[in-house]
């Protein structure tokens, strides 16, 4: 080998037996000597060689990094090492179009990779909740009701991973310690996403994969099941330590009346349930006599004699014509319902909306409410006709939104300006 030639990362992967990735962290940790040339890392032979002789163990770090992904990665050509997506250089700058002494909240106009790049001088750390819902690789172009060219969708397969992936990578790095992100998917490419999301992030830092319910039911005559829900993926930067305010599902009319049939003149709806509770009591006051009676067999009042009369003296027990007690349950007192992974929130038909892919607006604010704060910083690089921005701001959240699409401009400087949102509006412009 002429010693003064260089490796390229796969070759030094393929030498090593190792991902590209390790190679990488190799040479960020300084333990691997690498030059940039043409945008691109390049080991000499001399350095590859110093490596190998001083680090028996190169191969250890590969068994991490596939911890890391549950022993699943996705290969395919012209895959880019994460260290160079992070790392690599843009020649660029985001360029103030119109200012505002009132907010920090901005749109940035241009593509989102490398404003995201831009992002991290000033915003590294800091986000504390990304909503994305990128093109879907459909390889097809979206208009507006008006046949406003809205986006295109044309990169497919490997492509459009690979896509999401940097951005991915970009979005991690922006990411706060107690930050979420929610990626918003058609289940045609999902499940390959998750994939590539368990890489960026770790499987570890899989929290639910969401069900969204879009549409009605579809009488298609194809030989299949009707599709009538996509995905959305919930990944922590650090599982369980992210934010998770544990929102409530209010309940439903419908469920009230299943659950709290029965009117009281004075607390409203309500229910009943036994004052009594499996076991008995030997020595204690739950299985003393109250009011004339004894628990049931084998059973002892759910609650102290004490509290029972103040129950009973405000009214909140239910005397039955046998003389059978039950405790009043109010259906006002009723905190909620656990938020399962099941959510119907249907899409409006495109006439209904300024946008082809606009979000459900109760959606957004499941989401922001469950995974952000006050003054927490929101983030959606494919902004579209800007509801992630909106709602945010709605909710008090500072936000972020990016996008390349002049029709998303236009519907979020026309929305923005009729609902009095103020924002700062930048561009993202290369350097020739």
């Amino acid at each position: 080998m002429n010693h003064s030639s260089f490796l390229t990362i796969d070759e030094v992967a393929q030498h090593l037996k190792i991902t590209r990735q390790t190679v990488s962290k190799y040479i960020k940790a300084k333990e691997l000597n690498a030059v940039k040339i043409n945008k691109s890392y390049r080991i000499t032979v001399n350095d590859f060689e110093s490596f190998v002789n001083s680090n028996t163990t190169a191969q250890e770090p590969s068994i991490s990094y596939l911890r890391r992904t549950k022993n699943c990665t996705l290969q395919y050509t012209d895959k880019a090492d994460e260290f160079e997506v992070v790392h690599g250089i843009t020649h660029g700058e985001l360029r103030t179009i119109k200012e505002s002494k009132q907010t920090e909240n901005k749109f940035i106009f241009g593509d989102n990779y490398f404003v995201l790049k831009n992002l991290f001088d000033t915003h590294k750390g800091l986000i504390d909740l990304v909503y994305i819902d990128p093109p879907f690789g459909t390889g097809q172009d979206f208009n507006s009701i008006d046949e406003h060219s809205a986006y295109s969708d044309k990169l497919v397969d490997s492509e459009f991973l690979e896509f999401i992936r940097k951005r991915l990578f970009l979005l991690k790095e922006l990411m706060s310690e107690r930050g979420s992100i929610y990626l918003h998917i058609d289940k045609k490419i999902g499940h390959y996403v998750k994939i590539v999301m368990d890489e960026v992030f770790g499987y570890k830092n899989f929290i639910n994969d969401i069900t969204r319910i879009k549409c009605n039911p579809k009488n298609f005559s194809r030989n299949a099941y009707g599709n009538y829900s996509d995905m959305i993926l919930y990944y922590a930067k650090n599982r369980d330590s992210q934010i998770w305010n544990d929102i409530k599902e209010p309940m439903t009319e419908e469920k009230r009346k299943v659950l709290f049939p029965k009117k009281h003149p004075k607390h409203g709806y309500y229910t009943t349930n036994p004052i009594h509770a499996p076991g008995k009591t030997v020595n204690g006051d739950t299985g003393l006599e109250w009011k004339g009676l004894m628990p049931p067999k084998g059973r002892h009042w759910r609650y102290s004699r004490e509290v029972l009369d103040e129950l009973d003296n405000k009214g909140l027990i239910e005397w039955s014509n046998t003389g059978n007690p039950r405790k009043i349950v109010l259906a006002r007192e009723h905190k909620g319902f656990k938020i399962q992974d099941v959510w119907e929130f249907k899409d409006k038909g495109l006439s209904y909306v300024d946008y082809p892919t606009q979000k459900n607006f109760d959606l957004l604010e499941r989401i922001i409410k469950n995974s952000s704060y006050q003054n927490s910083i929101v983030l959606d690089c494919f902004a579209g006709s800007g509801s992630t921005l909106r709602v945010a701001n709605k909710l008090g959240r500072k936000w972020i939104g990016v996008d390349n699409s002049t029709h998303s401009l236009e519907v979020i400087s026309k929305t923005f300006d009729k609902d009095q949102i103020d924002f700062e509006f930048l561009e993202y412009v290369p350097h020739d």
